[in-house]
Parts: structure tokens; C-alpha cells; sequence
């Protein structure tokens, strides 16, 4: 009687946990309150007016992450703050927002598991509409009407095909990659041969090229992680240690500091690699493995990622522990281009003025191995290249590198320095400079 008394509460108590379902914020969180992404959406509905119109429509990620932590997409989260996956959020010039969110979360769903898979609602999660300031949540199923109804009241659709990208169809080929929002722009020339189609790069680049405290915050902070990588891995730095060990030093400094991941692949490189950029040794397998000595620079250009925001810090360290007299003499005129381009970064100048200081600050005979074109520097955000427009003037809250590369293959000499800017009222502030740069305090970081 006993044993089947416990069985029955064992039974209850089974049934009970295959029907507690999970809510959406029982498993994520907004890192900003919603009133912040809500100003966006309002500033981009006002960019849009202002262009033109229409309805811009931003997808989310997969929901399915590949063994890899979900991360949302960029534009998405900017504008809602939110870790939906397999969603759409459109936002009309009149300032309405709708996301078009599935009713149930797929990752959540196993039938044969019931135990382990409970199931989650979305769409009808009155919770989601509260707290994230979107009060027209709607299933992702309406998104074909929806579309079909804007069009016939004669609204474009905005999509943003990214700063090199097209709004055009795209033709298609045996191997290629596709970003979600290419596949978006298919889906709608396919399905809405008719439409009036247009792009709002500019927009979404003109807002989040303008960082706010809470962002700025965030990179900041993301910034202090990745230098005390670099400060953990200098120290490994020697005679036979190779490429991938300082990677792993690096890189795990920053997991116990909290950051989540890396903002991109790590670059590493000594001797023969680092004069090389980072796609060319990228393009095989396993050419960034190799051991380093005495003798030659060991490269770092890298960066954390914290809260969905990047970092992307350089230095330069000698593997002996002392920069010979070439080296360091390359080491301190490439921090003199680059503070020079700092004093020179304020409100009201364009990154085409600071390219010209950047000119102006390198040696004659040292510019045919200076690499410093628009890609001396570039914007930070929720991307390690954030949308951004050069010729529009700096302003307050713009974050940015700057990284004037020295390459020199006669005398087998790359040196890298790249510090991380903000524009202020009154200048800018760097906000890597307090890490070791010059050619002393790197050795000490060496030999400590």
C-alpha cells in the first residue's frame, strides 16, 4: 500500500514537471532598460521619415545555435534588447513598432522528452510585451499578411543589407554564404516581385554610430577585460612558445573576467606571420600555430566581447624580452601617428581629416610600409566593425580605433599598436591608453 502510495506521488510529481512550461524571462534579460531601446526605435522612425518612409524590417537569429551560445543579431538587438529567435521586428515611420514572434520557442520543444524539453510560449507570453515596451507583439505567421497590407497601402520596404551590401537581388551560386538579412531580401523579391524595396543602412549607421552612457559603459569595460588578456598572455611570451598557447592564455583571462566571448578570432602572430594580415593567415587551417623566437615581434590585435559588445586592442611584444633598436624605433613612431590622429579626433572633424593628420604624422621614407587608407581606425559597437558613415562629421558617443598598421617586408619589421577612442565634448578620450605601450613597459610585461 505504502509503495504504491509512493508511486502515485511519484507519477503526480512527473506529470507536474512535464506541464511546468518555461517563461521567456525566466531565461534571459534586458541588459538595458527598455526605454532605451524604445528611444531608438522612435529616432529611427523619425531617420525614416525623413529618407523617404516605408517599413524597416530587421529578422532575428535562428533559433537552433549550432552547439554555439545563441547570440542575437545586431540590428535586432539594438532596437529591441531582446533574445527572441526566429523573429521579425518591423518599424513604420509613424513610430509603431510590431514584432512577429513565434508562438512557441522550437529549442524548447521535444515531444519524446518531455522532462527535459517542457516548452515555452512566446507570441502569447503576456510578459514579453510588458517589460519590453513593444505593445504589439504578433504571430510570426501574420508577417505575410502584414507585409501583403503595407504594400497595398503603398509603403517600401527597408531592409539593411549591411555597409557593402545591396538591396538588389542577389544572384545565387553552387557555393555561397548567405546573412539573414540577404536571405530576407530573397525571400521578399521572391515572394513580392512588386515591391518597392530600399535600403536603411544609413539610418540604422547614423543611430548606432552614436553610442549612449550605457554603452560606452559597456565598452569600456569590455576594453579593461581584453587588455588584461593581453597583460596574462604577455607573460607566457618566450622563446618557443607558440602562437595558439597565448591565445589560450588570453582568452581564458577573459572568461574569468566575465566576458562572454571573443569579439572575433583572436590574432596572434610572431616572426613571419605578422607581417601578414590576418585573412591571408586565416586562409589556412593551421598557419597560426607556429612557435615564436627569440629575436622576433609577437603580434596581438584582439578583443572581448562583454554583453554583446566589442573590444579590439593591439600591442607589440618583443619574444627575447628587448626590442632591438629597429624595432623600437618603428614601435614609438607608430605611437606617435597614432596620438597624433587621437589630439586630432573631436567633434566636428571626419575620419577623412584624421586619415589626412595620419599622413601627415608618418616619415617619408616610412609611408610605403604604412597601411592607413579609412582602415586606420574603425567603429566599435555591438560589432567589431559597427555600421558607420565616414564623411559624416564625429560626435559625441562615437567609439572607434585607431590602428595605423606597419608592415615592412624589406627589413621583415610589423609592428601593431591599436588603442580604443571615444569622442567627447571637448576631444576624445582613449580608452586603452592607461594599458603598457611604449617600448620599456612592454619588455616589462615580458620579462615580469
Amino acid at each position: 500500500m505504502i509503495a504504491a502510495s509512493l508511486a502515485g506521488v511519484w507519477l503526480l510529481a512527473a506529470v507536474a514537471q512535464e506541464r511546468a512550461e518555461q517563461s521567456f524571462f525566466e531565461w534571459t534579460s534586458l541588459a538595458f532598460p527598455p526605454e532605451v531601446h524604445a528611444e531608438r526605435r522612435s529616432r529611427l522612425a523619425g531617420l525614416l521619415e525623413a529618407s523617404g518612409g516605408g517599413v524597416f524590417l530587421t529578422p532575428s537569429a535562428d533559433g537552433f545555435s549550432s552547439g554555439e551560445t545563441f547570440r542575437q543579431l545586431d540590428d535586432f538587438l539594438y532596437f529591441t534588447g531582446l533574445e527572441l529567435p526566429n523573429s521579425v521586428l518591423a518599424v513604420d515611420a509613424e513610430g509603431e513598432a510590431t514584432l512577429f514572434v513565434p508562438e512557441r520557442d522550437a529549442r524548447f520543444e521535444d515531444p519524446s522528452r518531455p522532462n527535459d524539453f517542457p516548452g515555452r510560449t512566446l507570441a502569447g507570453d503576456a510578459e514579453l510585451a510588458r517589460r519590453s515596451c513593444i505593445e504589439r507583439i504578433r504571430p510570426y505567421a501574420a508577417l505575410g499578411a502584414a507585409v501583403d497590407r503595407w504594400l497595398t497601402e503603398g509603403s517600401s520596404l527597408r531592409v539593411n543589407p549591411g555597409r557593402r551590401g545591396t538591396v538588389e537581388p542577389r544572384a545565387t551560386d553552387f557555393v555561397q554564404s548567405w546573412s539573414p538579412e540577404q536571405a530576407l531580401l530573397l525571400h521578399l523579391h521572391t515572394e513580392y516581385p512588386a515591391a518597392k524595396i530600399a535600403t536603411a543602412f544609413p539610418e540604422v549607421a547614423r543611430l548606432r554610430m552614436i553610442k549612449g552612457p550605457e554603452e560606452i559603459e559597456t565598452i569600456r569595460r569590455a576594453c579593461a577585460i581584453t587588455c588584461e588578456g593581453i597583460r596574462a598572455a604577455a607573460a607566457h611570451v618566450k622563446d618557443g612558445v607558440d602562437e595558439r598557447f597565448l591565445e589560450s592564455e588570453l582568452e581564458a583571462e577573459w572568461k574569468r573576467r566575465g566576458a562572454q566571448r571573443r569579439a572575433f578570432d583572436s590574432i596572434v602572430k610572431s616572426g613571419p606571420n605578422s607581417l601578414w594580415p590576418w585573412r591571408i593567415l586565416a586562409a589556412h587551417y593551421d598557419r597560426r600555430n607556429r612557435a615564436m623566437r627569440d629575436g622576433e615581434l609577437v603580434l596581438f590585435d584582439v578583443g572581448c566581447e562583454l554583453n554583446h559588445y566589442a573590444s579590439d586592442v593591439g600591442r607589440t611584444f618583443p619574444v627575447s624580452g628587448k626590442f632591438t633598436e629597429p624595432q623600437a624605433r618603428r614601435l614609438r613612431m607608430v605611437t606617435a601617428v597614432t596620438d597624433a590622429v587621437i589630439a586630432a579626433a573631436k567633434p566636428g572633424v571626419t575620419l577623412g581629416d584624421l586619415q589626412k593628420v595620419a599622413e601627415n604624422a608618418i616619415p617619408k621614407n616610412e609611408k610605403p610600409y604604412m597601411q592607413t587608407g579609412f582602415f586606420f581606425g574603425h567603429h566599435i559597437g555591438l560589432y567589431v566593425g559597427d555600421p558607420s558613415l565616414p564623411d559624416v562629421p564625429l560626435e559625441p558617443g562615437m567609439v572607434f580605433t585607431v590602428e595605423p598598421w606597419y608592415y615592412n617586408h624589406d627589413e621583415e619589421i610589423a609592428v601593431f599598436l591599436e588603442e580604443n577612442v571615444v569622442i567627447t565634448e571637448e576631444g576624445a578620450e582613449n580608452l586603452t591608453g592607461w594599458f603598457p605601450r611604449t617600448p620599456e613597459d612592454l619588455e616589462r610585461l615580458v620579462r615580469r
